[in-house]
């Protein structure tokens, strides 16, 4: 167990290198490019299957204990240790990286980004899911730092590189946004560190805060919560996204919306609510209000680009959706009680299946098409997919409903959950508030109804009135039906069985509320 976390941890660091030398003579395949993506999906697929193996030997009788533990002296001066383990809440959101980065070097192999040398996208690919497995597996604040900052560079250049439109200044508006607020979190992380003599986040977690006063711990909440909120991302830190989404290549949306987005939450569960509950105490109302205010923001956002006439980018509506499901997952952690963070956890892992598999779709429209401008696609001569290419447009209407939280399928416990903790938050927040935030939030839930709907209507039927002129669209191939289906599949295995997740999280989440007691 031990061995398998750090080779999840290193293993694509090594195949990146790899990925970089010339391939051996007899692997060469039909040409080096070949070779190197088949080797992504290898390196991939061993990370994969090594978080599965994780998974089948973790102990679900103890899901609040941290398991497959590494703990060595690294920087002694600092007390910075390289420490790794796992636990119900952070074995889901490795499985899913793992996960999302296999489909994605799959759906690469057969499908490979318009840019420059397929070596670099392999191995830039890899050092993103090393970074990111590493942010759900470290437990020293300083390697959570460095973890969380390494995803940066490179989705920098998958966007800059291998993106569409404005790929540059989405680039660019994405790394600073990013690098600004991460600044702001290392001056919170290093003041805890400084208070507490530690920055082991096992210890500083059954510590509980009571190391450092209420005022520090009011300003390291601050500092950190910058940091986390600008990638979660939270209203009105969030306009790096829609560039970022709308300019990114497919498989660079996919693990933007399905497994980064995801570390600024996990941060605010790990870090913010078990080492300093006062200070979050202080700040819950002001997170659940900001929480809400973007679910309504992304869903008016949504409404708007959906609306026929005003060229909405398909790509940049889905970005601006992330906005609102991400709100419900912050008013979870924000209500401080075990239903709401469990369903937060739940929000993340649903936002990841289901947002992957949106964008894997749109990706697919688009490389149809050309564009995903969704006048164009419902106009006269667009999609009407369920004519033109029915399994296609069939997965996008499945999608679509998954994402508006229709019972039975994921998306809708997560935002259930949180909601049932914003209905009766933790002792000394206000109940009034919340009660206001969670009607806000049930608004917004019928906003996304109403706009996922709408692009559900416009590209699977067409425009009222018109009929496609072109003949019929090339529907689901082989490797798209790979790809997706294992996303397909667990959408509909969360939605009818919750337990699967919410019996690993369930235990974890009550022991770090309790400041590390069982």
């Amino acid at each position: 167990m031990q061995f398998l976390l750090a080779f999840l941890v290193v293993g694509p660091l090594l195949g990146a290198v790899a990925a970089l030398l010339p391939a051996p003579p007899g692997l060469k395949g039909k040409s080096p490019d070949q070779a190197v993506l088949r080797h992504g999906v290898t390196v991939t697929g061993a990370i994969l299957l090594a978080a599965i193996v994780l998974a089948l030997g973790f102990d679900r009788d103890h899901p609040s204990t941290m398991q497959a533990t590494t703990d060595i002296k690294w920087i002694p001066t600092l007390n910075v240790r390289i420490h790794l383990g796992i636990d119900g809440i952070s074995l889901p959101l490795l499985v899913l990286t793992a996960l999302l980065t296999f489909l994605c070097a799959l759906y690469s192999y057969f499908k490979m980004p318009a840019g420059p040398s397929p070596k670099a996208f392999v191995a830039l690919l890899l050092v993103l899911e090393s970074g990111t497995l590493a942010t759900f597996a470290v437990l020293d604040l300083l390697l959570f730092f460095l973890a969380f900052e390494m995803v940066l560079i490179p989705m920098y250049f998958l966007i800059a590189r291998w993106g569409g439109e404005q790929r540059q200044a989405a680039a660019w508006k994405f790394i600073l946004y990013t690098l600004l607020g991460s600044v702001v979190m290392l001056l919170g992380l290093l003041l805890i560190g400084l208070k507490t003599g530690t920055f082991d986040m096992v210890a500083l977690a059954t510590d509980n805060g009571r190391s450092m006063t209420t005022s520090v711990q009011v300003i390291a909440v601050l500092a950190i919560g910058i940091g986390l909120a600008v990638k979660t991302p939270m209203w009105p830190l969030h306009s790096w996204l829609p560039d970022a989404h709308t300019a990114a290549p497919t498989v660079g949306s996919v693990l933007l919306a399905g497994v980064l987005l995801k570390m600024g939450t996990y941060g605010f569960v790990r870090i913010v609510l078990p080492i300093a509950p006062d200070g979050m105490h202080r700040f819950a109302p002001y997170l659940a209000a900001f929480a809400v205010a973007g679910i309504i923001y992304g869903s008016l956002a949504c409404l708007a680009l959906a609306k026929r006439g005003n060229k909405g980018d398909l790509k940049r509506l889905i970005a601006y959706s992330s906005v609102g499901h991400m709100g419900f997952v912050l008013l979870g952690i924000a209500s401080m009680t075990p239903t709401g963070v469990n369903g937060a956890l739940f929000a993340n892992i649903a936002h990841g299946l289901i947002t992957g598999l949106l964008f894997f779709l749109v990706g697919a429209l688009k490389d149809r098409y050309g564009t995903a401008d969704l006048d164009t696609l419902s106009g006269a001569t667009g999609a009407a997919l369920y004519g033109r290419a029915p399994r296609l447009g069939g997965l996008i209407a499945f999608a679509a409903v998954a994402s508006l939280g229709l019972p039975g399928l994921a998306g809708f416990w997560g935002e259930m959950l949180s909601m049932f903790g914003a209905f009766k938050p933790a002792d000394g927040l206000s109940r009034p508030a919340f009660l206001t935030f969670m009607s806000i939030a049930a608004v917004g839930t019928l906003l996304t109804a109403a706009y996922l709907l709408v692009v559900v209507r416009r590209v699977c039927m067409g425009t009222p009135g018109t009929q496609p002129q072109e003949p019929r669209l090339a529907d689901v191939q082989g490797y798209e039906v790979a790809s997706w289906s294992p996303l397909v599949a667990l959408t509909v295995l969360a939605g009818l069985w919750p337990a699967v997740l919410l019996g690993l999280t369930d235990p974890a989440v009550h022991k770090l509320l309790a400041g590390g007691k069982s």
